[in-house]
């Protein structure tokens, strides 16, 4: 267990199960005292994630909203502004493909949809968790990006990957303007994980052919890229800034 984090409160988004959850239970293992987990449809995985939290010592508690909404990404911003004393560590991880669909077939509803449940979200709340942070002079928020955004993602991905840039992009001019305020920002980018996610938007031989073409022969699991993710939130990551750092089993250099 790492004292550092000891009497810090993580958030984590889209926390009921996959890369989140993952992620909410490697950082109480690392030893964060308070964790806050916010999932949308899948209570059942929340208490999951919950219980496995609880069981590493750490105080949890969960709350819901649906972040593609505009109402549930205000909801997001009130919990965490609500939150006493504060949130130390912000983990933007909710986010979804939604739904593969080529450019004949968007619609601006599913645009608007794909844009706040993986970019406004993380937005505003990371702006609802600042000001915490500015007034201890220390905090970290990491954004989930993909590799889709650097080379446009699968069929029917593009504005998912569009979306995951922009959330790299916003990771650098956060980084810039929050780092005199002793704030980090930093991003992890996945490459293709076999977790719910692709269950969802990829069939099993697509995932086959995918680890056949990555230099690591195999697909990553969320607790590789969670790791990644409490690496940034560590003092051993302490003048890194603005990155948005590749998990993808070398598939990035393919």
């Amino acid at each position: 267990m790492n004292s550092e984090f000891k009497g810090k409160t993580a958030l984590i988004t889209g926390a009921s199960r996959g890369i989140g959850g993952a992620t909410a239970i490697a950082l109480a293992r690392s030893g964060v005292s308070r964790v806050v987990l916010h999932y949308n449809s899948y209570e059942e995985g929340a208490k999951q994630t919950a219980g496995a939290v609880g069981a590493l010592g750490a105080e949890v508690r969960s709350f819901q909203a649906d972040l593609a909404s505009a109402e549930g990404i205000r909801k997001l911003s009130e919990a965490i502004r609500a939150e006493q004393p504060g949130i130390d560590i912000l983990i933007n991880n909710a986010g979804s493909l939604v739904k593969r669909a080529s450019l004949a077939e968007f619609t601006p509803e599913l645009f608007d949809t794909v844009m706040n449940l993986n970019v406004k979200s993380a937005y505003f709340a990371a702006q609802a968790a600042a000001p915490y942070m500015i007034s201890k002079g220390a905090g970290v928020i990491v954004n989930l990006s993909s590799i889709a955004a650097r080379h446009g993602g699968g069929p029917g991905a593009t504005i998912y990957s569009a979306a995951k840039a922009a959330v790299s992009t916003i990771t650098k001019g956060m980084a810039k303007e929050l780092a005199p305020a002793g704030i980090r920002v930093n991003a992890v980018s996945p490459g293709t994980v076999d977790n719910y996610f692709h269950e969802q938007f990829s069939t099993r031989p697509m995932l086959e052919a995918m680890a056949a073409a990555t230099p690591a022969a195999r697909l990553g699991t969320n607790e590789e890229v969670a790791d990644v993710i409490v690496f940034l939130c560590s003092h051993a990551s302490r003048y890194m800034y603005g990155q948005t750092i590749e998990v993808n089993g070398g598939m990035y250099m393919v």
